[in-house]
């Protein structure tokens, strides 16, 4: 069988993406590659496809055994001979003996797994496909998620002569890239590069004001759709969470801090929800492949743009609309400098997560391009505008700050540099607050020098000017000390200037565009839905293993007659067919009325 015969007998698909095509025939003439891919492209299909035509069994070396699991689940629902190995494996002897028997088409592994003697003794007696490296970041020390047990597959890899390997990821800045090539050893000129867009994701930053009143804000707009909402430690996780639920919302938390029992319950009853919000520190997600996640919001900075873009990634990856959220603060670039300073990596690894720190505040702090900013990171060079991120939507005004930022800066040192930004805003709006005037700060010469601006834009002015340095956190009391960038600004040798956000609409702005589906099509498409739920819970599937929301919108709009004609709708494999295509035909059949 050729690629094109798998792609759109098992996988549904009439046309291959992108360099999808040229990966595969690589792979299939037995050469390595590393493929950056974003999230959403189809960097899957890269190694499955050659996997089925190669002899042998496909290697996936995969970190996280929900990924794994979840992977097999879909590849199962689409035919596909697949199973999984790791510590969790119930049955591993049968594993084995279809691996022998040449019974599977790709066997996901854990990288402990591996690199033990054992499973190197299978695999040196059967015929082996191809090695696929998933989340390939994960060898570099300069990736976001460093696992040393990656640094041991090279040597690995290298048992098994004549035997293609492919490293994916979605993530990897130009220094990543070429550690990862170096460290598996695959040649420097064997990196594909497909571009890190996600046009589908729209891009949105605020300053922290009202945390809890922002995300509830924020997810009025996205009721009934299913989200992520990272927070930066286990106590807000477990303080977002109930917020929510009191607000009647969906919503499961998931930290390290919680029983491995309810950890799975609650990430199983996500994967399987068309509708709950999961408030959950960074533990969670990289092992998700739920496609129809129409929303990630952080209520709290993630620690890179690396990070950032994975976290988001998790949106959308359907290629259905998206909204990434981010709402920060200035405490957290003081947590996050604090993590730097206390790492155990060496000077040189130290500069390196400044300088990405640096990038993040820089994408958070642009009055163009979200997006333009993002990919500039990664080496591309985008357009000027996206038209879908918060600043090419409403375009901030810009105002010069510079007087103001020496006001601000003059009261956080003549207050002692003790104080947290209300109290020094108080200060400067001159209003004699009790603790004001405890401290006899309504007898400074600068008190009420600023009461020309509001509150909300001396807090957007702090968070830019500790993003600088000019402002810095006291470590023992927690209160505002200025920073190394501050004496410069005071000496009005550098200008400052303030962005300030156009008031935005929620259609415009926090909700994801409009999917495409005509209202005439919309109760097809949800007793499509319906049916869809009732054969997922038969199965024990999640609901996009039977099918993705943009198949069923297609059987939506084109109302298909026949099983043929259902079998060409994207999305639609030979498997998927036999077993639901009768269903869902009389579902569309008895829906032919209501055009």
């Amino acid at each position: 069988m050729t690629p094109h015969d798998i792609l759109r007998q098992v996988f549904g698909h009439a046309e291959f993406r992108g360099p999808q095509l040229a990966i595969i025939n690589d792979v299939l003439a037995g050469r390595d590659v590393v493929a950056i891919m974003p999230t959403g492209a189809g960097k899957s299909i890269c190694y499955q496809v050659p996997a089925l035509i190669r002899p042998g069994t496909g290697l996936v070396i995969s970190p996280l055994i929900a990924l794994m699991e979840d992977q097999v689940r879909s590849l199962r629902a689409a035919g596909v001979r697949a199973a999984t190995l790791n510590s969790q494996s119930a049955d591993s002897a049968s594993v084995w003996r279809d691996m022998a028997d040449g019974q599977l088409d790709l066997l996901y592994v854990s990288p402990e797994r591996a690199l033990t003697d054992s499973f190197a003794a299978l695999v040196a007696r059967v015929p082996i496909a191809l090695i696929a490296i998933d989340e390939a970041h994960c060898v570099s020390q300069w990736g976001h998620d460093f696992r040393p047990e990656y640094r041991r597959l090279k040597p690995f890899c290298e048992t098994l002569p004549g035997v293609p390997r492919i490293a994916l990821t979605a993530t990897a800045d130009r220094e990543t890239r070429a550690d990862i090539a170096v460290q598996l050893g695959i040649a420097a000129d064997r990196v594909t590069l497909s571009g890190f867009d996600r046009p589908n994701i729209r891009y949105q930053v605020a300053g922290r004001d009202n945390l809890k009143r922002q995300l509830l804000d924020f997810l009025a707009g996205h009721a009934g759709q299913a989200g992520i909402i990272y927070a930066p430690t286990r106590s807000a996780t477990e303080n977002i969470c109930a917020a929510l639920v009191e607000k009647g919302i969906r919503a499961r938390p998931y930290h390290a801090g919680l029983d491995p029992v309810s950890r799975s319950r609650h990430q199983a009853e996500f994967v399987a929800a068309e509708d709950m919000v999961m408030v959950a520190t960074i533990a969670f997600g990289m092992g998700i492949d739920k496609p129809d996640v129409r929303f990630v919001a952080h209520a709290g900075l993630p620690r890179s743009i690396e990070a950032y873009y994975q976290e988001t990634g998790r949106a959308g990856r359907d290629g259905d609309p998206a909204v990434a959220h981010l709402i920060w603060g200035g405490e957290d670039v003081a947590r996050q400098r604090g993590f730097i300073a206390a790492s155990d990596g060496n000077d040189a690894f130290k500069a390196g997560e400044a300088r990405r720190l640096n990038a993040l505040l820089a994408f958070l702090d642009t009055p163009g391009c979200r997006r333009a900013e993002l990919l500039r990171y990664f080496g591309e060079v985008p357009p000027a505008s996206c038209g879908n991120c918060d600043n090419c939507l409403n375009p901030p005004a810009i105002v010069d700050a510079t007087e103001a930022a020496r006001k601000l800066l003059s009261a956080v040192y003549r207050t002692g540099q003790r104080f947290g930004v209300g109290h020094l805003i108080d200060v400067l709006a001159g209003k004699p607050s009790e603790k004001v005037q405890k401290f006899h700060h309504d007898g400074l010469s600068l008190f009420g020098i600023g009461n020309d601006w509001p509150a909300e834009q001396w807090k957007g002015l702090a968070r830019q000017l500790e993003a600088i340095d000019a402002l810095e956190r006291d470590p023992e009391h927690g209160g505002l000390i200025l920073g190394p960038a501050a004496r410069p600004i005071l000496k009005g040798e550098i200008a400052i200037s303030l962005k300030q956000a156009a008031p935005r609409s929620r259609r415009s702005s926090e909700r994801s565009a409009d999917a495409g589906l005509a209202g005439a099509d919309q109760p097809l498409f949800e007793a499509l839905r319906s049916l869809r739920r009732t054969l997922a819970a038969e199965a024990g599937v999640p609901p996009y293993v039977v099918f993705h929301d943009s198949t069923l919108r297609a059987m939506a709009t084109s109302r298909p007659e026949s099983l043929s004609a259902l079998g060409r709708v994207p999305g639609v494999g030979a498997a998927k067919l036999e077993r639901w295509g009768p269903a869902f035909l009389a579902v569309i059949s008895s829906g032919q009325t209501v055009r």
